[in-house]
């Protein structure tokens, strides 16, 4: 548990349920009081239709609506310069919401603050430059399970030069809204609900281990751990289970707020090299990892893991902490198994003569690093990615 003073921060207001985006106008004209709307989102999202209900909504109440709807996955500091830009020619605007998974939840963030204040992307990224005073005001609407972005102070950003993910971490990019309908998670895909839904286990159960875990992480975490797990099955392989997906973006939020309490660790550090360099889906390169790092964490720390085998209603009533603890870890690598996650790193063409760039690259991570409860050596490191290829 954390041995220094925590706090625990949250968007200012959250609306959940199914027919909560409904809400969203509401929201924008009588609570925010906006009259001119800037909506981030991705292309995806925006084909899919679920920028079209939202957009007609705001319209029709009388506000003006701009759609940039070109967040790529895995967005790099071009990528957001271009959409900066792309929002001063349109703007101003009274209010920033974000729709979409995480890339575009975190451009969201950034943009709202950038637009309000002059600030350098790269300066805030190198720290050159930290964020003073909040940005326009910000809603997001999550259509994936995984990132909590919706629910952190964070924007992850890819550094290509660098080739990591970098991110800008202040109290002042926390949301002031959230809408969480589960309805808009129904249509996606079952590789990519297995591998959000595993970011967002991953969230907690990282959260749960850290160095920084507090009572109100260890709150949020074993209930995002003991929703996602009864549901992530059949959220995958029955995606118009409507309940399933309820817990799985609930889950997936409150993995956001132990982000935002307590911190992730060693599984994202080992992560952001795979994002930064292969390109490789955040949540994907997670769920690969999360078992082996799990499985080197459980050392010294039997009894939590004990509590969140428990979390995950597995069978250990009558084992000792480290007998469930073990079970714990073993019933990840089953998870993964069971939701199609691939066991390797091999099999998506990370090679032996990776290794020495992976590593460098994690190493840089050490505002993640810091926090396992476990330390890792450069050779720990090494042996972790090895195992897996």
């Amino acid at each position: 548990m954390s041995s220094i003073p925590y706090a625990l921060l949250n968007p200012g207001r959250v609306i959940a349920g199914p027919g909560s985006l409904e809400q969203l106008t509401e929201l924008a004209q009588g609570f925010f009081q906006a009259r001119r709307v800037l909506i981030i989102s991705d292309k995806g999202v925006a084909a899919a239709g679920l920028v079209t209900a939202p957009r007609q909504q705001l319209e029709a109440a009388g506000l003006s609506v701009t759609l940039i709807d070109s967040t790529p996955p895995e967005p790099d500091v071009a990528d957001v310069q271009a959409i900066e830009a792309a929002a001063r020619a349109a703007g101003p605007f009274d209010l920033v919401v974000g729709i979409g998974g995480g890339s575009a939840m975190d451009v969201a963030k950034i943009i709202a603050v950038v637009l309000a204040h002059p600030l350098d992307l790269r300066d805030l990224l190198s720290k050159k430059a930290e964020i003073h005073a909040r940005g326009l005001p910000t809603v997001m609407v999550p259509t994936t399970s995984g990132t909590g972005s919706e629910a952190t102070p964070n924007s992850i950003i890819l550094v290509p030069e660098d080739e990591l993910k970098v991110g800008i971490v202040s109290a002042r990019l926390m949301p002031d809204a959230v809408i969480l309908d589960a309805r808009l998670t129904l249509t996606l895909p079952p590789a990519v609900t297995a591998s959000t839904g595993m970011d967002a286990l991953t969230h907690a159960i990282e959260c749960y281990c850290s160095k920084k875990a507090n009572p109100f992480s260890d709150l949020y975490a074993l209930e995002a751990i003991r929703l996602i797990a009864r549901s992530i099955r059949r959220a995958v392989h029955q995606g118009q289970d409507l309940e399933a997906r309820a817990d799985l973006l609930l889950g997936a939020y409150w993995g956001g707020v132990c982000i935002a309490t307590s911190s992730t660790t060693a599984v994202h550090a080992l992560a952001y090299p795979l994002g930064g360099k292969y390109r490789m889906p955040h949540g994907l390169s997670n769920a690969i990892l999360l078992p082996s790092i799990m499985a080197f964490n459980q050392v010294g720390s039997e009894v939590r893991f004990a509590a969140m085998a428990r979390a995950m209603a597995l069978p250990v009533d009558g084992l000792s902490d480290g007998e469930a603890a073990s079970a714990f870890v073993q019933a990840l690598r089953q998870l993964n198994q069971d939701l199609g996650v691939p066991d390797t790193l091999r099999s998506l063409n990370i090679q032996p003569q990776d290794l020495d760039g992976l590593v460098d690259g994690a190493a840089k991570v050490t505002r993640l690093l810091d926090n396992n409860p476990r330390p890792l050596t450069r050779q720990d490191m090494r042996a972790l990615y090895a195992a897996l290829i």
